[in-house]
């Protein structure tokens, strides 16, 4: 289930812009698989930061993770066709990706609980402590 779509993307970008941004044959209408394929994209690059902290793809997907992938999507679309992007565009792009990097670390929360972490490998667990150690240093001098 893709996280925004056509219809999400619509509410940020005039029509007459995403026609302009798909319409590679010129049939004066928005193509819809270039615009879900710029939101699939945008979708791999939520799920490849929020996939160290959350079980990805989202089954219900967060409104900060709709809100990323709308702002992602818009700017792979421009990205296609024009090598200058909007200032406002790119903003918003650069500021995505800031949110990103913040919920990967864990400082920006989306509403869910984090996947429970992956057991280590090789290490060993253990319930003692320091100080109920039998044997130290000390009480081993000269053996």
């Amino acid at each position: 289930m893709p996280y925004c779509s056509v219809t999400d993307i619509k509410k940020l970008l005039p029509e007459e812009f995403l026609i302009q941004l798909t319409d590679d044959e010129n049939t004066e209408t928005v193509n819809s698989l270039r615009v879900n394929e710029a939101i699939a994209q945008a979708d791999a690059e939520i799920d490849s930061y929020c996939g160290t902290k959350y079980s990805v793809p989202f089954t219900t997907v967060p409104d900060i993770c709709k809100k990323i992938s709308v702002d992602i999507a818009i700017y792979n679309l421009y990205s296609r066709r024009v090598e200058v992007i909007p200032e406002t565009r790119a903003d918003r792009y650069k500021n995505a990706i800031r949110q990103l990097e913040g919920i990967s670390k864990g400082l920006i929360s989306i509403g869910e609980d984090p996947a429970p972490a992956a057991p280590t490998q090789g290490g060993v667990e253990t319930n003692k402590t320091n100080e109920d150690r039998s044997f130290t240093k000390d009480n081993l001098n000269g053996f």
